[in-house]
């Protein structure tokens, strides 16, 4: 069993010191970086005094750091402070050994994560699945066959708890062993959107809620394509799974690009506006997978990745046994297969997408499945 009470390894009083100093005004990320840079430490950068920091930041700015802090910022800290003695409450420095690798080497990692849930998922490898909030029934059925197969391969899924896919993407992945992180624009102390309450309550007790932003942070729209870069610096690559033509999703994946993660996409109709995105994706060199197991193939080759995923297991569950009985040796059509074995379509495209891991069917032209001979 994990340990809900697992604490980051910086002191209490050196934590109110980062939060003073991200809750200063005018302090934004790359003034921390620049200032860590010089003095290492944000308690440092307080006892630098005025004319040091005047090398380095504005003068007005110098004078606020090297004065007390002020009532509104002591009043954060005190309620951060009282935030983390709850149990499953987390926050990591970007000094902190917790801190996860792959975030901390992009270009602009967060000096700080309050985590809700298990802070020990932000070790595994994940993958991010992204895609529209107004999905289609067959995106938001992808994006929860998809999460749960790779989820099953040893990947924790990240998204951004946003309705639609990423909503499907968080669910499907909590019906796997591996899990699922949300990456929210808001404070942890706020769920946004309201309609995602008990699925953000789910994660946090299942999985891990993070975000860059101090609590009591509302939903506010500049938030949200920035918490874009940690969806993506977390993961090994991204998978769009349905996304309009200037879809917030296209941002993910290329900002996910631009870190150097692999991008896939999975397509659809010519007709469809909601495909379009994927295949400018596409056309741009993103990678079209079909299946979990074209994302997985090419995760293998990735550094980022490779000690992640484990083989897809050979044992069969009695669901999955029940459709091998069923389908025989011939192809066969998922529909007739779901009505022979009173399976909704649903929860038969998991089975298959199971034996196909496996190694026991295989996808044929026109969407039928065939038995493989052992």
């Amino acid at each position: 069993m994990r340990d809900t009470d697992l604490r980051p390894p910086a002191p209490a009083a050196l934590l109110a010191d980062w939060i003073r100093l991200e809750q200063t005004p005018g302090v934004g990320g790359a003034t921390v970086r620049k200032l860590l840079a010089e003095f290492a430490s944000p308690q440092r950068i307080f006892d630098a005094g005025y004319r040091a920091l005047c090398d380095h930041v504005p003068a007005p700015l110098a004078r606020a750091l090297s004065e007390p802090a002020a009532p509104a910022i002591l009043r954060q800290v005190d309620l951060t402070m009282n935030w983390l003695a709850q149990s499953g409450n987390h926050l990591l420095t970007v000094h902190d050994a917790a801190y996860p690798p792959a975030l901390a080497n992009i270009p602009d990692p967060p000096a700080l994560l309050y985590l809700k849930g298990w802070p020990e998922l932000l070790a595994a490898p994940m993958l991010a699945i992204v895609g529209s909030r107004n999905a289609s029934l067959q995106g938001r059925t992808n994006a929860e066959v998809f999460a749960q197969a790779l989820s099953c391969a040893g990947l924790t899924i990240v998204s951004g708890l946003a309705l639609g896919i990423d909503a499907c993407a968080h669910l499907g992945a909590l019906a796997g062993p591996s899990s699922t992180v949300a990456v929210i624009g808001t404070g942890v102390d706020t769920v946004y959107p309201a309609r995602n309450h008990a699925l953000a309550h789910r994660i946090a007790e299942e999985g891990c809620i993070v975000s860059e932003y101090a609590l009591g942070t509302p939903p506010l729209s500049a938030n949200f394509p920035r918490r874009n870069r940690i969806i993506s610096g977390l993961a090994a690559g991204v998978l769009v799974v349905e996304a309009a033509a200037r879809s917030g999703s296209l941002i993910t994946a290329q900002v996910a690009a631009a870190q150097g993660r692999d991008v896939f996409a999975i397509p659809g109709s010519i007709h469809s506006s909601l495909s379009k995105g994927c295949h400018k994706l596409i056309k741009e060199g993103a990678k079209l997978v079909e299946s979990a197991a074209d994302v997985l193939e090419e995760l293998r080759m990735s550094p980022l990745a490779t000690m992640a995923i484990a083989a897809p297991a050979a044992a069969t569950s009695r669901a999955g046994q029940a459709v091998l009985d069923a389908m025989g040796y011939e192809p066969a059509e998922p529909d007739a297969l779901a009505v022979h074995c009173a399976t909704a379509p649903g929860q038969l495209s998991l089975v298959l997408l199971e034996l196909e891991l496996a190694g026991h069917v295989e996808r044929l032209p026109g969407g039928l499945f065939q038995r493989i001979e052992r």
